[in-house]
């Protein structure tokens, strides 16, 4: 958020753009909160190709601004960057999605790798490694780590979508921030919230000890790739792997769950 806009000064905004519908009051709203547009898109840019243009993501994610000023209920007990942030999230994220632009070959290799690691599991009850899964494979370890680059890079906000609810609004919100909302709607009106949060939970605690610090340090801590890296002194490509493939593990384990239920 802006620093030079004052809480008073925004409450006085909230107010103008709710009660009179002030439209410079809802304008200068968004350039208070345009920060966290940036924020987010810059977030997800760092798992994308290239090419990927973070002006396009931030273009994007302002919709996602837009749409939770207009919806957004001041006198709630909760901050709007809490409610704002998983918005902005969706609405870059389904943009992208609309473009495909996901080579229809790294979906498939995404999919081989998870029925390999659901396998591999059963088989020797704990979670298979590279030189295993690249042998069921019938690939090199070396291309095995190439796929889950190209993976990455494919990737979109890969573990919010693994418990994602709507909310009475319809908007898509990670579960993640739904649960830590006091305010948030009744969580059995939605799909058995608690129970999808118990699995997500138990899926995170049957990760190898590395990849489940990875997962921690990413989503729970707010670390970039690179800062992790640094944490754990290895590159950034090779934090990519371990996340993508916690990613495809918990995947596969909760697909497997949801099958023979």
């Amino acid at each position: 958020m802006d620093t030079n806009v004052k809480a008073v000064e925004l409450k006085d905004l909230w107010r103008r753009c709710r009660t009179a519908g002030d439209e410079r009051a809802r304008e200068r709203l968004v350039v208070a909160y345009s920060p966290l547009v940036k924020y987010v898109a810059g977030r997800l840019a760092s798992g994308l190709p290239t090419h990927m243009d973070e002006a396009d993501l931030i273009s994007y994610g302002l919709g996602g601004l837009i749409s939770a000023i207009e919806r957004f209920e001041p006198d709630r007990e909760i901050r709007f960057e809490t409610y704002a942030i998983p918005r902005i999230k969706g609405a870059i994220i389904d943009e992208l999605r609309a473009l495909d632009w996901v080579p229809r070959s790294v979906r498939a290799r995404a999919r081989d790798i998870e029925r390999a690691n659901v396998k591999l599991e059963h088989r020797f009850r704990r979670a298979p490694t590279d030189e295993e899964m690249a042998a069921d494979l019938e690939i090199t370890t070396e291309d095995f780590h190439d796929a889950l680059i190209q993976i990455s890079n494919s990737t979109i906000a890969a573990l919010d979508e693994l418990w994602t609810v709507s909310d009475t609004s319809g908007d898509q919100v990670s579960l993640l921030d739904t649960l830590q909302d006091p305010e948030a709607p009744d969580p059995a009106k939605f799909m058995d919230e608690s129970e999808l949060n118990d699995r997500v939970a138990d899926a995170i605690a049957r990760l190898p000890e590395r990849e489940k610090l990875v997962i921690a340090l990413y989503y729970y801590e707010n670390l970039t790739l690179r800062e992790i890296g640094e944490v754990l002194g290895v590159t950034e490509s090779r934090i990519s792997q371990l996340h993508t493939k916690a990613v495809l593990r918990m995947r596969s384990r909760l697909g497997e769950e949801t099958a023979a239920a």
